[in-house]
């Protein structure tokens, strides 16, 4: 179907143009192999398994934790759990879903099992956009494909458990089968996107490893951890820095914006608020454009991705991320958040008052 974003048509997919009955019809003899049990592995594998589909793992036996949540999961060691090369070897649709610098790893123990016929899948079109660094080259006889869900492995889980789902990019680099497309949308729909919108393998990384190191994670803790420190600068306490850096934003105005909207969540704040937020806006894009447009030039050049496959592969990289991690969880701003957190009261006050008056908001100003 055709839906117009912000004056541009674009071409969708949804579960109503391509059912789950569909999907499950065209994927009724292809044996469904998630390669990686880490992040995206376990909730697409799940989503999968859960809608019907013919779905076994790939994950090496070494990385102990990952094998044996798996095993919880209730993948079966022999019957549906296997090591990486036997996974391939019975699979005919190939999710690679380990972490880009793994999958320039196991890449030529994957490609050796790979058949005339089969389906290489990626959520991410890293290790393809970037070949000549990652040499992950596929032969010509193999479909590749992308379905590159818009968050992370646990949102796709739980959004796929409250009926909800994720919505997801998709692609087809090449097309040996005449069913690559098919196979794509058929999986899409199999993990349970909410609705999927065409990109390119390019065009998807460019904007992921944008979008990861911009708004949705580097510049938002970035912004934060810079309003936060300002405000305890000048004596405000770290309950009060971190409630109204995080907390306000994490438990109200997101979700205004997630229902309907930056202007209506505009409406439904005070009128010093707005005008503040309307007045600061433009000075914020000012000085973060800069620093945008040389994040897409690095990314966009390769610098982003030789970093990443340089840190990722130095023998030292866990210890090295977990000490970046623990300094931020141990951080004064984090640490406030994390009794801010148990503060929240877990009996909503929806059991006692069976009410909707008052939660529409206001639509006009």
């Amino acid at each position: 179907m055709l839906m117009d974003f912000g004056g541009t048509r674009e071409e969708i997919i949804t579960r109503k143009e391509f059912p789950m009955s569909k999907a499950r019809k065209v994927l009724k003899n292809e044996v469904i192999a998630v390669i990686g049990y880490g992040v995206q592995g376990p909730a697409q594998s799940l989503n999968l398994r859960d809608n019907g589909f013919n779905v076994i793992i790939g994950q090496s036996p070494e990385f102990k934790s990952d094998w044996d949540r798996a095993v919880k999961d209730g993948w079966k060691p022999g019957k549906t759990l296997f090591d990486i090369e036997e996974a391939c070897e019975r699979g005919t649709i190939i999710q690679m879903l380990v972490s880009d610098a793994a999958q320039k790893a196991i890449w030529p123990n994957v490609k050796k099992h790979l058949k005339p016929g089969d389906a290489l899948y990626f959520s991410h079109g890293f290790s393809i956009v970037y070949k000549n660094l990652t040499k992950v080259i596929p032969p010509d006889f193999v479909d590749v494909i992308m379905v590159a869900p818009k968050g992370s492995g646990t949102s796709v889980r739980r959004n796929f458990l409250s009926g909800a789902g994720i919505n997801s990019s998709f692609a087809v680099a090449q097309d040996y089968t005449g069913r690559a497309l098919e196979r794509c949308l058929a999986i899409g729909i199999g993990i349970g996107s909410g609705f999927l919108f065409p990109t390119t393998f390019e065009n998807e990384v460019y904007s992921d490893l944008t979008g990861e190191r911009g708004v949705l994670m580097g510049a938002l803790a970035g912004i934060m951890e810079a309003q936060y420190d300002v405000l305890r600068e000048h004596g405000h306490s770290p309950s009060e820095a971190f409630n109204e850096t995080v907390e306000e934003l994490t438990q109200s105005l997101i979700r205004l914006v997630d229902e309907n909207g930056m202007d209506w969540m505009y409406k439904n704040c005070s009128a010093t608020a707005q005008r503040g937020a309307l007045d600061w806006k433009p000075k914020f894009k000012k000085a973060t454009l800069p620093v945008f447009r040389e994040l897409y030039k690095r990314v966009k050049e390769g610098a982003e991705t030789k970093r990443v496959l340089s840190s990722l592969g130095n023998p030292n990289y866990k210890e090295q991320l977990q000490k970046e991690l623990s300094k931020m969880a141990n951080s004064e701003m984090w640490l406030a958040g994390k009794a801010c957190r148990e503060l929240r009261p877990k009996e909503p006050t929806s059991k006692q008052i069976k009410s909707k008056v008052g939660t529409q908001g206001r639509t006009n100003y």
